[in-house]
């Protein structure tokens, strides 16, 4: 896979974080809000070790 393959790979999912946003903005999520939260996180430093290791030099 090349790089440029994978880099638009990781901008379709970073287009969903906004989904998850605003899902954890919902008052009836009960106990998934944890997941949504952690998800969130997770997704986040997914996003940051990405930039790290493939830093955008255009």
């Amino acid at each position: 896979m090349s790089q440029e393959s994978l880099r638009e790979k990781v901008k379709v999912i970073e287009s969903k974080r906004e989904f998850l946003v605003k899902l954890l903005e919902k008052p009836n999520l009960g106990i998934l809000r944890v997941d949504v939260k952690q998800a969130l996180e997770e997704l986040d430093e997914l996003i940051e070790e990405f930039e790290e290791t493939f830093p955008d030099n255009n």
